[in-house]
């Protein structure tokens, strides 16, 4: 009997890819839907799509009928699964997770354990990191950064340069935007807007029709609801500082009492 072995005179090919994240070309392989490069410590689905130009590395994860496409990258311990598409120039990393209908893509970041879910979408130059969700139908763009233990839901919308953070809430219509920001246990639902340089912090509820902005600030255990107002007015050419609510039509100014 011969001891001959047919894979003797054969040489066994392994591909390697360098991911230039600092460990030099690995073991890696061109995924068969789309063709992106998938590194062999990876787990891609072969009912998920890899671009060309996308990337898959370290111990990620790409489930179902995931999408990641153009320039975006998924590593570290990542998952991206369901039909959620992550593309751009997106990173999505650490552990963090991406599902459902979620879209990611621009120059975001989604890091941590943060997790965008539902039909939410996450977009330009955004940032969601910590513990932090985004999902539903909510909307995080512009530079805008929702992070710590914070969670945008519902059909809020946070963005420009907002942050939302700590354990802070945003959800049902609301919107924050321009330079506000929402944070410590504060809670923004309904159909509010909280914008400018306006900040609502503590334990604080602004909820129903309400507006904050200006550079005013909602905190402690205040709740702003209906239809109110509260902003903050410096005057030109003059360094005195009122803040004012409006309610029902009404313009009230706030005058601390000692």
């Amino acid at each position: 009997m011969s001891n001959y072995n047919a894979f003797d005179d054969k040489e066994i090919e392994m591909t390697t890819f360098d991911f230039e994240d600092g460990n030099g070309s690995v073991p890696a392989h061109k995924h068969p839907k789309g063709g992106g490069w998938v590194a062999d410590t990876a787990t891609v689905d072969e009912t998920a799509y890899v671009g060309a130009e996308a990337r898959v590395f370290d111990y990620a994860k790409v489930f179902d009928y995931a999408k990641v496409f153009d320039n975006a990258k998924v590593f570290g311990n990542a998952q991206v699964c369901g039909d959620a598409w992550v593309f751009g120039d997106a990173r999505v990393f650490d552990d963090a997770r991406v599902y459902g209908d979620a879209r990611v893509y621009g120059d975001v970041g989604v890091f941590g354990d943060a997790r965008v879910y539902g039909v939410a979408w996450v977009y330009d130059n955004a940032k969601v990191f910590g513990d932090a969700r985004v999902c539903g139908d909510a909307r995080v763009y512009g530079v805008a950064w929702v992070y710590g233990d914070a969670w945008v839901y519902g059909d809020a919308v946070v963005f420009g340069n907002a942050g939302v953070h700590d354990n802070a809430r945003v959800f049902g219509d609301a919107r924050v935007y321009g330079d506000a920001m929402v944070f410590g246990n504060a809670q923004v639902y309904g159909n509010t807007k909280v914008y400018g340089d306006a900040k609502v912090y503590d334990n604080a509820w602004v909820s129903g029709n309400a507006w904050v902005s200006g550079n005013a600030r909602v905190f402690g255990d205040a709740r702003v609801y209906d239809n109110a107002q509260v902003y903050y007015n410096v005057k030109d050419f003059d360094t005195s500082e009122d803040i004012f609510i409006e309610m029902n039509g009404k313009r009230y100014k706030l005058v601390e009492v000692v």
